[in-house]
């Protein structure tokens, strides 16, 4: 789902230039897609090396722009007739310049924004040292979050109000252009539209390795964990790509409501991502007899704290416009889908759980005797 909200944004974020004005949104968005698929396609290297380079105009940026923010706090430059400053917040309405509930309804935005935290998780598996190397992980993720998104939030509503901001516009874009930089918007929306494009490439290639797993698990067609001749993941990523043609869809059909209808959608999808796995660490420590040293404070009551708020984000979504409503309507009306698909997959997983057990316990056996 994310990957629909990623080829609307670089549609969206195109449209910048006359050059793409007159293109329809749909094309665009059809284009992105049919791009970083075939580059997936070629081989693991290739993801790799789009996914360094992207990752590294991201961060470059992210820096750059705070480094030039913090300078005109610091300095109290004048931004479009005002220093930048606390008063941009102070002046202009405050904090809650809308109102409190505004900011409440705009949390499945945030939600989307955190969307692949818990990919830590799925790495643990394939770490050597888990029980030394993820603490670290965990901490540093957290330190970015509050270092580089909420640090960029509050830098940018310091450098300008927030009514110079609007709805498909970067905000970076619009601080630059506003201090005057020559060329600075085009460069900052080359930037985002990287930022978007490393997500969906991202998101494309994770996806073909999750589906890899379902299928070696018997939760998935096995056609879908099917490698090519350049160690690939074609069939999940060719599924990916599929489901990311349902926004090209939405892009034709309702170009203006297509990033906010992408959006709610993804978020849903966070939401029971993550509702999963809070119920799954909830079982493993019923199940465990000795929870390891790093582990979630205070739990399960803080289980059940993050169940309540992921319920809450719902309710918002579907409480703040018709469109978020007809989302999660939808949403609900799947899960008989997925119970069903459970149901019907559930012998051949046991199956191959009991075959996973043998071979593991044949191994033993085999280490014992030598």
């Amino acid at each position: 789902m994310t990957g629909i909200a990623d080829t609307t944004a670089i549609a969206i974020y195109l449209k910048f230039w006359n050059l793409f004005s007159d293109i329809p949104q749909w094309v665009l968005a059809l284009a992105a897609l049919v791009i970083v698929l075939l580059l997936n396609l070629i081989s693991v290297r290739v993801f790799g090396e789009m996914e360094f380079w992207f990752a590294m105009i991201k961060i470059a940026a992210i820096c750059l722009f705070m480094a030039v923010a913090i300078f005109f706090v610091v300095t109290g430059r004048i931004v479009v007739d005002q220093p930048a400053g606390f008063a941009n917040i102070a002046e202009h309405g405050g904090i809650f310049p809308m109102g409190f509930l505004p900011l409440v309804v705009v949390i499945s935005g945030v939600v989307f924004a955190y969307f692949g935290i818990e990919l830590i998780g799925t790495a643990a598996g394939e770490t050597k040292d888990a029980e030394k190397e993820m603490p670290k992980a965990v901490n540093s993720v957290i330190w970015r979050i509050i270092v580089f998104y909420c640090g960029s939030v509050m830098l940018l509503a310091l450098v300008l109000p927030y009514t110079a901001y609007s709805a498909g516009v970067s905000p970076f874009v619009t601080f630059f252009d506003s201090i005057g930089v020559p060329s600075a918007g085009t460069i900052m929306n080359l930037v985002v539209i990287t930022a978007a494009l490393s997500s969906l490439n991202a998101g494309l290639y994770s996806t073909g390795r999750t589906m890899r797993t379902m299928a070696r698990a018997g939760t998935a067609p096995e056609m879908l964990g099917a490698f090519n001749k350049r160690g690939v993941p074609f069939g999940g990523i060719a599924l990916n790509s599929t489901v990311v043609l349902i926004g090209v869809v939405i892009n034709y059909l309702a170009p203006g409501k297509a990033f906010d209808i992408a959006l709610n959608m993804t978020a849903i999808c966070v939401v029971v991502n993550w509702a999963f796995t809070i119920v799954c660490h909830m079982r493993m420590i019923k199940a465990v007899e000795e929870r390891p040293a790093f582990r979630m404070p205070w739990a399960p009551v803080t289980n059940w704290i993050t169940l309540g708020f992921l319920v809450l984000i719902v309710i918002l979504i579907a409480a703040g416009s018709w469109d978020g409503f007809l989302t999660v309507v939808a949403s609900v009306c799947t899960v008989p889908l997925f119970v069903l698909g459970w149901y019907a997959t559930r012998g051949q997983v046991e199956k191959r759980r009991a075959e996973h057990a043998r071979v593991i316990a044949e191994k033993q056996e085999s280490v014992i005797e030598v």
